[in-house]
């Protein structure tokens, strides 16, 4: 098994919908659908184009981890669409580890200081995990003015890059 990341476009919509949307709404019975998303289908003009990044991450071609850039500021961005299928979480293979370490990369390349994230009361490995890599709890009124607020997030984390 040979895990493979790279950036990835408007080809991957369906993969990464498929992905995407089964650890939502049959895993955790988040209910949201793929129209309350339309990000998810327009991947190069929403984070590309703007001067942020899609990720895939891939195991023998199979799509099984993403996490997205949403710049919204000169200096600040968002993290959207942090996802591990089930049977590829873990210490082991390290997906969400080595994906957001690339996408913490791209934002020392980039000028990006600060990075913000919602999440959802449910995604407690979520928390414990963005915790672990320094990211503190914030409340949402101390967002930044331009934040990109995705309507099912209640919880909401800031970490600021030395």
């Amino acid at each position: 098994m040979k895990l493979q990341v790279q950036s990835i476009g408007n080809a991957y919509s369906e993969q990464l919908i498929d992905l995407i949307l089964t650890i939502q709404q049959k895993e955790f019975n988040i209910p949201i659908t793929v129209e309350d998303q339309p990000d998810l289908k327009q991947i190069e003009s929403f984070y590309h184009e703007a001067g942020g990044n899609f990720w895939g991450a891939f195991i023998d071609g199979e799509l099984v981890g993403s996490i997205a850039l949403v710049k919204f500021d000169k200096r600040a961005g968002a993290i959207r669409k942090m996802f591990v299928k089930k049977e590829f979480r873990g210490r082991e293979l390290n997906i969400a580890q080595i994906l957001l370490d690339i996408l913490i990369a791209f934002c020392r390349e980039n000028g990006i200081d600060d990075l913000y994230l919602g999440t959802i009361t449910v995604l407690k490995a979520a928390q414990r995990f963005y915790e672990r890599n320094g990211f503190e709890k914030i409340k949402k009124e101390n967002l930044p003015e331009h934040f990109p607020l995705m309507s099912a997030d209640d919880i909401f984390y800031h970490l600021h890059i030395d």
